[in-house]
């Protein structure tokens, strides 16, 4: 199909479908906006594990384009390269659909957007509430650049700011809202202190294991606090957040027998997933072993495991087990989070675990 405006009625009616997509605002905007006209190229990683470039040559490009897919548009900070850590996107439709309804945007509310990436999510933005109440930053000035001059191509015009997101923007401050389209380890405190009280921070946890999306209702003095969202969202981290990668060593290790399957904490579609988040702090994962900067590691082998290292993680992990069947077996829309003077947490009833 070659028809942009039919592909974007056919999106927006699988959000719909979903129900990812309930206020008429969002669903106005996704049929709308022209998502293409934000993503004159992208790629795709193949089959191999390569990556292949996108461009509106290429004879399924505007159907890719308004498939439910992220689509990698930059890795490690560099346009010229191809293949890599990617370090900017265009988001799964879903999961944007996801954050725009947290956000309960109303009509004249002031926006900041920390993270333009390639300026659609502004665009939809824009369209909700109108361009002069919404401001969008990214540290990135190419990215920025090129966000700016498709919005503006398509008739809207935002505030757009080339800076670091985690300061938000103190200029266009207090916002009534705030959605932040990357990841963090902790909130930012400026990104409350410029939203005004009962306003809505709306972000993903950088976690390694158990990302979540969270709503935050600031207090208007840096401090805040609410929920676990019940859908899932990874996004890529602001860049001042990512977590150097930890690698599995070698070495003296110890070997025994194991029932748990790896799966259950590292896939996030596993109910335990979050909580292992919580129980395994900085830990990452590959797909057969944990580790930690510490130098910490085990080695999954299906039946048993080996652990080296100071700590012997995969203990960790099964005594984190017990722990969360003793908790009831909460899944991530039970926890909350609570950001104050002396901290910021996750919480469950009265327990809390810091960020």
């Amino acid at each position: 199909m070659d028809d942009p405006g039919a592909l974007r009625a056919e999106l927006a009616d699988h959000l719909l479908g979903d129900g990812v997509l309930r206020d008429s605002k969002w669903l106005k905007a996704f049929r709308a906006v022209p998502r293409h006209e934000f993503l004159p190229r992208f790629y795709r990683q193949l089959h191999d594990g390569d990556w292949e470039q996108v461009t509106a040559k290429h004879p399924d490009w505007l159907e890719l384009v308004y498939a439910d897919r992220v689509w990698v548009t930059q890795f490690d900070g560099d346009d010229t390269v191809t293949g890599g850590t990617p370090t900017c996107s265009s988001s799964m439709p879903t999961i944007m659909a996801i954050m725009l309804e947290a956000l309960d945007v109303h009509r004249g509310q002031k926006i900041l957007e920390v993270g333009t990436g390639t300026g659609y999510n502004a665009a939809l933005l824009c369209h909700a509430v109108g361009s002069g109440n919404v401001t969008t930053i990214d540290v990135d000035p190419h990215i920025s650049r090129r966000a700016r001059e498709h919005l503006h191509a398509n008739g809207f015009f935002p505030t757009c700011i080339t800076g670091d997101g985690a300061l938000g923007h103190p200029d266009r401050a207090p916002y009534d809202r705030l959605l932040a389209t990357c990841s963090v380890a902790t909130v930012p405190p400026a990104w409350l202190e410029q939203t005004s009280p009962g306003g809505l921070v709306v972000t993903t946890l950088h976690r390694p294991i158990g990302a979540g999306l969270v709503q935050i209702t600031s207090n208007g003095d840096g401090t805040g606090e609410g929920r676990v969202l019940i859908e899932d969202g990874r996004f890529m981290p602001l860049r001042a957040h990512a977590h150097p990668p930890a690698l599995a060593g070698e070495g003296p290790f110890d070997r025994r027998t194991t029932k748990l399957p790896l799966d259950t904490v590292v896939d996030p579609t596993s109910p335990f997933e979050f909580f292992a988040g919580i129980a395994l702090p900085g830990v990452v994962a590959g797909r057969d072993w944990l580790a930690h900067a510490d130098g910490s590691w085990v080695h999954h082998r299906g039946s048993h495991v080996d652990q080296g290292g100071p700590r012997r993680l995969w203990d960790v992990v099964e005594e984190a087990v017990g722990e969360w069947h003793d908790l009831g077996k909460p899944r991530r829309h039970h926890f909350g989070i609570t950001i104050g003077p002396d901290g910021q947490f996750l919480t469950l009833g009265e327990h809390r675990w810091r960020l």
